[in-house]
């Protein structure tokens, strides 16, 4: 993204939308009694969380709100929201979700409050539709990230290649490419790691992990996408690939040694950040996904999200600091300092489109569209799940797509999985 934007856009939108305060003076539940005028917010320590946090004393001023805050690293994030709300002891009122890993044990506890009367008409559906029970919204997308083809301009100009729009013209762009020491094709092939990249490829070829909370990933479908990614790892891949997630994978690519590599939107900025790569930022380009044989729909998932604790008891003033902290201009905002939102408007606005690159838009605009919510199983031991279908994937990316195992060991960790499924009181709900 261009420098200009990030000078352009915070001068510009400087100001943010504040809500009034509230009159309820009802205590947090679990602690001594607080006014109404007093919240208290978990944050990540995430970009758009650092961002939230410089501008909480603008709200706190024009507001009269008092907002204490604590930021936490992702996992303490999510061990501090589940210890205290399992015992009964939190006086959190508003806190960043990781929708995938806490929506459901989450809702299933009543852990989220409902968000009945917030604006989502300024979202994608399919962002939204994760964070809903029986109907109701119960989370705000704040960022979203896509499964995108980045590649090299240069060697496709070099080789006289188009950017490949299918998944054949993607498997001979990489045997051509794969020459004189760089890789054709790159992606996640460390097991576990594969598997939110994978994912893609298993939708775009007709199958899914679950159906109706049942795994499905050892049906016809699925395995011809596994045989196909392994295909593409094994024989076009970076040496050692079957170790590799994305933290490997980038400095191959900005090393000049990876063509293509198939990986989350959000890594845009740092494969250009030109005090880490060899490559200039003119020669890498942004693509959709190719179109698999009966699919054209790359992962979108809500990396993160916002809401408001159903032990709050300020639910009127938490529900305006939620309305300001996902307001409009601060999406901007967070467009401004390379945070991809989850709100359309800040990718339709005419400053933002001026200074982005075109693929990230256009990438993005296609996901939000025709993408998939889900980058992984979507349940409640999904980690488990997830070292189960990656021993499936590093079978293939060994054998080349080949392996005659394949089928049968997919059905063994589907087997498995629905275990898991059944332990947690999911299967086939």
């Amino acid at each position: 993204m261009k420098r200009c934007l990030v000078v352009l856009l915070m001068v510009y939108f400087s100001f943010a939308a504040f809500a009034t305060g509230g009159s309820d003076k009802t205590g947090a539940s679990g602690g001594s009694a607080r006014s109404s005028q007093e919240i208290r917010v978990l944050l990540a320590n995430h970009p758009y969380g650092e961002l939230l946090k410089t501008a909480i004393p603008d709200f706190e001023r024009e507001t009269g709100i008092k907002v204490t805050v604590e930021s936490l690293q992702e996992g303490q994030l999510t061990q501090k929201l589940t210890t205290e709300f399992a015992t009964n002891s939190s006086t959190v009122d508003v806190f960043m979700t990781r929708p995938l890993q806490e929506t459901l044990l989450f809702n299933k506890n009543g852990w989220y409050a409902p968000l009945d009367s917030y604006d989502f008409s300024d979202y994608p559906s399919n962002t939204v539709d994760i964070g809903r029970k029986d109907g109701k919204p119960y989370i705000v997308p704040l960022v979203t990230e896509w499964q995108v083809l980045y590649y090299r301009k240069d060697l496709f100009r070099q080789a006289g290649l188009q950017v490949p729009a299918n998944f054949t013209e993607l498997e001979n762009a990489a045997q051509v490419l794969n020459a004189d020491g760089v890789a054709g094709f790159g992606s996640r092939g460390a097991g576990a790691a594969a598997v939110t990249q994978l994912s893609s490829y298993v939708y775009n070829y007709g199958g899914k992990y679950l159906d109706k909370n049942a795994a499905v990933f050892d049906k016809p479908e699925a395995i011809e996408a596994i045989r196909y990614y392994g295909r593409l790892l094994g024989n076009y891949g970076p040496q050692g690939v079957t170790s590799m997630s994305w933290e490997a994978l980038m400095p191959v690519f900005q090393a000049g040694r990876l063509a293509m590599w198939t990986d989350a939107s959000v890594f845009y900025g740092q494969i250009v950040d030109p005090a880490k790569t060899q490559i200039p930022a003119e020669n890498v380009g942004i693509a959709k996904l190719p179109t698999g044989p009966n699919g054209d729909s790359p992962f979108i998932v809500v990396s993160w999200a916002m809401a408001i604790s159903g032990k709050s008891r300020n639910l009127e003033t938490a529900a305006k600091f939620l309305a300001w902290a996902t307001s409009k201009e601060l999406a901007l905002k967070g467009m401004a300092s390379n945070i991809t939102m989850a709100r359309n408007s800040a990718w339709q606005d005419p400053a933002v489109r001026a200074a982005m690159n075109p693929g990230l838009i256009e990438t993005q605009a296609h996901a939000a569209k025709n993408g998939y919510p889900y980058d992984r199983p979507f349940m409640s031991s999904v980690g488990q799940a997830r070292d189960l279908i990656g021993e499936v994937i590093i079978e293939s990316i060994n054998s080349k797509g080949s392996s005659p195992r394949l089928p049968a060991l997919a059905a063994e960790k589907a087997a498995a999985v629905n275990d898991l499924l059944k332990a947690d009181g999911e299967y086939g709900n």
